[in-house]
């Protein structure tokens, strides 16, 4: 269940804290952010669950 905490981190730390740090410099695009960020939610949505439950 390690690769699931390792997926949960990754999804909340790259696609969505850096994503939306890169949107607020303009460096991306609105439509590019709200698609990382969907990515980023599901992923975490769907990889938590999983390894909480084993605790």
């Amino acid at each position: 269940m390690k690769i699931l905490k390792i997926i949960s981190i990754l999804s909340i730390s790259v696609l969505i804290l850096l994503v939306s740090i890169l949107s607020f410099l303009g460096t991306i695009g609105v439509s590019s952010m709200k698609i990382f960020m969907l990515i980023g939610t599901l992923l975490w949505f769907i990889a938590t669950p999983f390894w909480m439950k084993e605790e």
